[in-house]
């Protein structure tokens, strides 16, 4: 993968990689930015920001905006996670300077019209009533909260109903100017282009960006706790978390097979063990999340309210086996092929691409190449996984359900079933 690369005077980063073999590009703009960047005062901002540079620019409304993408046939979006926003577009090859056009106006002449904002305000509030009304959704809230209790990273992205319908278009224009510039951005397009061409576009409209933020993040560390929420539902909604890792730590990638081998697919044991064998869960897989100076380890399920106190023990039992007990090769070899097949197969969308340029360049300041991931996920030992599930299942518990439960097990419960 041929990764180009320029960098304008005030530190962006253009990014590009050429696939002539295509009739499209996609571009973006990803900051490095998000709810982890936020306090209590702001929380929902990035998100609100996110929504409200669609309203119009210098250039163009809110209707103008969508009518100039679409009218060639084009595609566009955004989204805000924890610590990155992103706005991006997918053009047929001859529209590409549009799109850097439409981009570029996001970042550097947002209106945020008062009509418009309310109007998006209640946007908003609904989207935040939606995500409440899914119990699927709002439980990974509710176990946020409760892992990073009293901080950042533990705060909705979305914000809450009342700090939305505060925000003005100053508090929008303050943190854009705090968090918004060029040394915290990378402008990445991969497809049907040329690196010279997207340079030149880019820097005549983006080379007067402000070149250094000046917001600090504050620190985030894992905490363990509890969230029980009732409500009457038919499936019980439970999310078991332990302290996970950051990206920079040498066992992010043992982290990441660890969780597949429990709970990255049908194979796995977790839905082998408590899916296939037992038909005590609809829905159960695990996850790793990795932020930037710490990182949380979780496993989902949706089950009836019956079967939580089988569930626990039978999800207790696994970590210890995992912990303790050698992880057979052909076990080991299946989960490693099912990982590197998943990252390498994204490769071919040229959106995935930009998206990992970007994201690393962002994190790491330089480029992963594929052969490298590949070769750290050779790499991974038996014994490392052991290793980093006795490491993490010895951590503090976060312990989240949503549901009907009456007589669900507390907190000092279930601590007692995860010990390791």
């Amino acid at each position: 993968m041929d990764v180009k690369t320029t960098v304008l005077e005030n530190g962006l980063r253009i990014m590009t990689v050429e696939r002539p073999q295509t009739e499209t590009a996609t571009l973006g703009i990803w900051v490095n930015t998000g709810s982890a960047c936020e306090n209590a005062r702001n929380n929902g901002v990035s998100h609100f920001i996110e929504h409200m540079v669609f309203k119009g620019t210098a250039k163009r409304n809110a209707q103008q905006i969508s009518e100039d993408i679409e009218n060639v046939g084009g595609q566009i979006n955004a989204y805000t996670s924890r610590e990155m926003t992103v706005f991006y577009v997918k053009m047929l090859k001859e529209d590409v300077e549009l799109g850097v056009d439409v981009l570029a106006e996001f970042v550097m002449s947002p209106q945020f019209p008062e009509d418009e904002m309310q109007k998006e305000r209640e946007v908003i509030i609904q989207e935040i009533r939606q995500t409440k009304d899914d119990p699927s959704d709002i439980v990974f809230d509710y176990f946020q909260a409760a892992g990073f209790a009293r901080q950042a990273l533990g705060m909705s992205i979305l914000g809450t109903e009342k700090k939305v319908k505060t925000y003005t278009p100053v508090h929008l224009h303050q943190y854009m100017q705090s968090n918004y510039a060029a040394q915290n951005m990378v402008f990445a397009a991969v497809g049907n282009i040329k690196h010279a061409q997207v340079v030149k576009m880019v820097a005549a409209r983006m080379a007067n960006l402000q070149a250094k933020a000046a917001f600090k993040k504050s620190k985030q560390q894992y905490t363990g706790g509890s969230c029980i929420k009732r409500r009457n539902i038919e499936q019980t909604q439970l999310v078991l978390g332990f302290p996970g890792i950051d990206y920079y730590s040498p066992d992010y990638y043992p982290t990441a097979i660890l969780s597949s081998i429990l709970g990255g697919g049908m194979s796995a044991r977790l839905y082998q063990e408590i899916r296939e064998k037992r038909g005590l869960v609809y829905s159960i897989y695990s996850f790793s999340d990795s932020y930037t100076k710490t990182g949380l380890f979780g496993i989902y399920a949706g089950l009836a309210p019956e079967a939580v106190n089988e569930y626990l023990p039978l999800v207790a039992q696994e970590l210890r086996k995992i912990a303790f007990e050698p992880v057979s090769e052909i076990e080991l070899k299946r989960t490693k092929a099912q990982f590197k097949a998943s990252i390498l197969s994204a490769l071919e969308s040229t959106f995935a691409t930009a998206e990992m340029i970007a994201r690393q360049t962002l994190t790491y300041n330089r480029i992963l190449t594929p052969a490298e991931v590949v070769a750290k996920i050779n790499g991974v030992s038996g014994a490392d996984i052991q290793r980093v599930a006795h490491q993490i299942f010895s951590g503090s518990l976060t312990y989240t359900m949503l549901g009907k439960n009456v007589n669900c097990p507390s907190y000092d419960d279930v601590i007692r079933q995860f010990h390791i």
